[in-house]
């Protein structure tokens, strides 16, 4: 016999390392619900709640604080209720009692980090446009890596460019081009996390289009299309980037930087 229906459970062996999740934490973790994100592009709020921001220790808790009946926990400006939602790349965490804010981000070692927000930037979000259809009645409507469905979008509004989302209301405020001089962010492969300039495109017909990026520090490295992100005009981004900003270090960089860091402190 083969199994019906969704799968309920995931061992905590199987679950992304982008989690970061202890491995002596029992056999089990929470598998996220269907939702707008993928199993691996997500992290379930439970996991968000108990080990990232720590509000709650075990996972009763969590179903206790977002059992409230005032609700307590919005993702994107709505409560969410279930404990295995799925929370993806730039999606804004709100906690009503404490009123603080976080953004999903990746660090540059591909770990889901939270960077706190304020309450202005907590009312919009960037999302990448990954489809533009015509549908029934010749309605034009553009897909975003969230699964939003926005009908009626701007003509110049093409696929891989990024949309500023109003999250109050749903609508597109503002559009950003993926094009040579504007600021990126990587959601995959081998530089996940890294923010740098597009430099150029290079097209390869029947396969994918590479995009070529330089970071602040001078590195040049290069990604298929499908992991670029586009959030920021020239090199100014429209939202708040991770602590690391973005720049890969190697391991002797790292190590000059901590000796900096100890002689500024031991003078």
């Amino acid at each position: 016999m083969q199994a019906r229906g969704p799968k309920k459970h995931l061992k905590r062996i199987a679950a992304p390392k982008s989690w970061m999740l202890s491995k002596l934490g029992g056999i089990y973790t929470v598998r996220p619900s269907q939702g707008p994100h993928k199993l691996r592009e997500s992290v379930p709020l439970a996991i968000i709640l108990q080990h990232k921001l720590k509000v709650a220790l075990y996972a009763r808790e969590v179903k206790m604080i977002l059992r409230e009946r005032d609700g307590q926990i919005r993702i994107n400006g709505k409560y969410r209720r279930d404990p295995g939602f799925p929370v993806g790349i730039g999606d804004v965490v709100s906690i009503d009692k404490t009123k603080q804010n976080f953004r999903v981000l990746y660090d540059v070692a591909g770990r889901f980090i939270l960077k706190s927000v304020t309450a202005d930037e907590a009312k919009f979000k960037l999302a990448k446009v990954t489809q533009k259809k015509i549908g029934p009645n010749n309605i034009p409507y553009i897909v975003t890596n969230d699964s939003r469905t926005i009908r009626y979008p701007h003509p110049d509004i093409h696929v891989n460019d990024t949309v500023k989302i109003d999250l109050d209301t749903g609508k597109v405020t503002e559009f950003i081009k993926q094009e040579a001089g504007n600021l990126a962010y990587l959601l995959g492969g081998n530089n996940i996390g890294r923010v740098g300039l597009i430099q150029h495109r290079e097209q390869h017909l029947g396969s994918f289009d590479i995009i070529h990026i330089k970071d602040s520090n001078g590195k040049s490295f290069a990604t298929r299309i499908g992991n670029v992100f586009v959030i920021g005009k020239g090199n100014k981004p429209l939202i708040s980037l991770p602590d690391d900003h973005g720049l890969y270090l190697s391991a002797l960089e790292k190590k000059e930087l901590k000796e900096k860091e100890n002689k500024v402190d031991d003078e």
